[in-house]
């Protein structure tokens, strides 16, 4: 059973690259976040510490990270500027035991900071874990996008979350 009692945020590092894609691997092996269905490699996770993008991580001092947060731009689109997608993943052996939900809450502090105004994502229906701490951590479902996009040939649905952030949260 994996001990959570040293967790600890920070923002990420191109040294915790290869730790990032590993967790991003399992999310996509698993089938259960996202529409991704190709491992990524370490290059593909640096190419987001280009200054655009929030990545945070959580950890524990004898593994490393185990969970990463991560924010991308929304729309290059002028009129949405402050508002970015955001995705969290947790390694296999941390889910359900607060990982995630350290990091994303790490990502939501970096992001009301940085003066972003709202974070929004997609999620599986089923992923009922990632809606309660969605939840938890005070998003909103909006809505639903029918028939999104195709996971292994058949077409998946998609909740849509957001979270208003600093002074919009209170318009």
């Amino acid at each position: 059973m994996a001990d959570t009692t040293a967790l600890r945020t920070r923002r990420a590092t191109l040294a915790d690259v290869a730790a990032i894609a590993a967790i991003y691997n399992e999310g996509i092996a698993d089938r259960i976040a996202t529409f991704e269905t190709e491992p990524r490699s370490a290059t593909d996770i640096a190419g987001w510490f280009t200054g655009e993008h929030l990545v945070v991580v959580a950890e524990t001092g004898e593994t490393g990270p185990v969970a990463f947060a991560a924010s991308f731009p929304y729309s290059s689109r002028l009129c949405y500027h402050g508002i970015v997608e955001f995705s969290v993943y947790v390694r296999r052996g941390y889910r359900g035991r607060g990982a995630g939900r350290a990091a994303l809450a790490a990502l939501i502090e970096t992001a009301t900071a940085r003066g972003m105004h709202k974070l929004t994502s997609r999620v599986f229906p089923e992923n009922t874990a990632s809606r309660a701490l969605l939840k938890s951590l005070g998003f909103e479902e909006i809505g639903i996008h029918r028939r999104h996009g195709q996971l292994d040939g058949r077409w998946r649905d998609c909740v849509i979350v957001e979270r208003l952030l600093g002074e919009g949260a209170g318009e």
